[in-house]
């Protein structure tokens, strides 16, 4: 009898078992359909119209889903908000993400229109196009969606929304009240949401926000991130003559600007790539425990220097992982006179250098400007923030002038955080995978305005492929990474924390 009560239980798990692979193939699909539905509306950040016409979409689609939905004015684009009905007892979690769009050059694209999203599957020559009606039967978690935003970020948030639609089909139960606030100006620095989220604090308030944006681990491994740098920029540009003179008049007299500078820019740094300005790095401290975790992340070194054609890497960390743990000095760009076809024989007028400056929690944005401010004038310049006339430049034989920009600030929530400890077991549990846990990725998303003002402890959980091609040209969406988006989704949703 107990034989044959064993063989029942089988029978019945490997039936639930297929019901719940047809019912995740049939949302997959939905979510497929629901992907180049979103995609095909332009969502250009410097686009306005393009952004209201995103709106009119999310407002409907999370209305049929049961949000109360809204719009928040801000200085800028107005923040999309939904939530489901709220109950006192229950902790709420946050979920941002972002539904504008780098700007396209269709002309660099594979396909006649990036908005229009294109299914293709692996190829001996790369990737070859194929019909969305070969989905009908299976869907090959390889084949991939190309289009602009279906990893970044319009993918998941129709991810999120077809999670929704699961959990209604199965009848589970949320442990969670579900705010969910949209951001339609991400890619152009959400100079907006910091007074935003001032402004909104009551209705945002929750207790724990996640962020469904960038990719996974270059693993493939369930991943969660516990926080990510922020970004302030310099550009600096040094004065030689008041206009470009000929080099063989006036070389070996007319002070270089380019030579000036590049002089002044390799005084910042030691061979090693180490910034030398004394202060840069000051509060950093790395503890074992940290050191070990950075240490378990599965970075394939050999194919990192593979893809960037390096021989050695600079030495302001151990390795990779140790390396984002520290503010970086980078020269983004750098411009005197004309190169290539164009080269003249002169001594250049300006030089002008762009700097981007990555910040960690213990690393303040403006405090570093400073810094950066006071070594130049170390260096004997005179620094000024506008364009230096005829009596400036005979009087200061150096002259810089330096435009600043605003600051984003980093975060990064403690390894150590409870929520983070169930996010990484329900992850495991889920997948039957190590998770990677990522103390902080160099990437910049704009969340500390949230960790400030609401004062929660916030975690990325990234779901698209890390070789989706963010902001490029053919930037795609594997499919496989759609069910496993609405599974987080799904799990995270329907899982108590304890």
């Amino acid at each position: 009898m107990k034989k044959y009560l064993a063989l029942f239980m089988q029978f019945m798990l490997l039936g639930l078992w297929a019901q719940e692979q047809g019912e995740m193939k049939t949302q997959i699909r939905h979510t497929i359909d629901e992907i180049r539905e979103f995609v095909r509306i332009p969502n250009d950040a410097l686009d306005g119209a393009d952004i209201n016409r995103n709106i009119t979409w999310l407002t409907k689609k999370f209305s049929e889903r049961g949000f109360n939905t809204t719009t928040l004015p801000t200085s800028g684009q107005p923040l999309f908000f939904a939530a489901l009905p709220i109950t006192d007892e229950k902790p709420t979690l946050l979920f941002y993400m972002h539904f504008d769009g780098q700007s396209v050059d269709p002309g660099k694209w594979r396909q006649p229109d990036p908005y229009e999203v294109v299914l293709r599957a692996p190829a001996d020559s790369g990737w070859e196009d194929r019909n969305f009606d070969e989905l009908k039967d299976s869907i090959p978690s390889e084949w991939r969606l190309f289009g602009r935003s279906t990893a970044d970020d319009k993918g998941p948030i129709v991810m999120f929304l077809n999670a929704i639609d699961l959990i209604k089909k199965k009848e589970d139960k949320l442990p969670f009240n579900v705010k969910v606030i949209l951001d339609g100006e991400e890619e152009k620095g959400s100079n907006p949401l910091a007074k935003a989220v001032k402004e909104y604090r009551e209705l945002l308030q929750a207790d724990y926000l996640i962020i469904n944006d960038g990719p996974v681990h270059t693993s493939g491994l369930p991943t969660v991130v516990y926080g990510c740098r922020g970004i302030t920029t310099l550009t600096l540009t040094a004065y030689g003559p008041v206009k470009p003179q000929h080099s063989g008049h006036y070389g070996n007299y007319a002070p270089n600007p380019a030579l000036e500078l590049s002089r002044l820019l390799s005084g910042m740094k030691d061979k090693d790539g180490k910034v030398i300005i004394p202060g840069y790095y000051d509060g950093i401290a790395l503890d074992e425990e940290t050191r070990n975790i950075l240490q378990s992340v599965p970075d394939d070194i050999a194919h990192i220097h593979e893809m960037l054609q390096i021989s050695e890497p600079e030495k302001v960390g151990g390795f990779y992982q140790e390396a984002l743990q520290y503010p970086s000095l980078n020269i983004r760009g750098l411009s005197a006179g004309w190169v290539g076809d164009k080269v003249r024989t002169i001594v250049p007028a300006t030089a002008t250098a762009e700097l981007d400056l990555r910040l960690v929690p213990e690393s303040d944005g403006t405090r570093l400007k400073k810094l950066v401010r006071d070594h130049i004038k170390q260096q004997g310049y005179f620094i000024t923030d506008t364009e230096p006339d005829s009596e400036m430049r005979k009087k200061h034989p150096r002259i810089i002038r330096i435009e600043e920009r605003g600051v984003t600030d980093a975060f990064r929530t403690s390894l150590r955080d409870p929520f983070g400890n169930h996010l990484v077991q329900l992850l495991s549990d889920s997948f039957n995978e190590h998770v990677v846990q990522i103390r902080i990725m160099g990437g910049t998303v704009p969340i500390a305005p949230f960790i400030n003002e609401l004062e929660i402890p916030a975690f990325i959980l990234p779901l698209v492929n890390p070789d989706n091609n963010q902001h490029s040209p053919d930037e795609n969406l594997r499919i496989g990474q759609i069910g496993y988006g609405i599974q987080v989704f799904h799990k995270l949703l329907t899982t108590a924390a304890d």
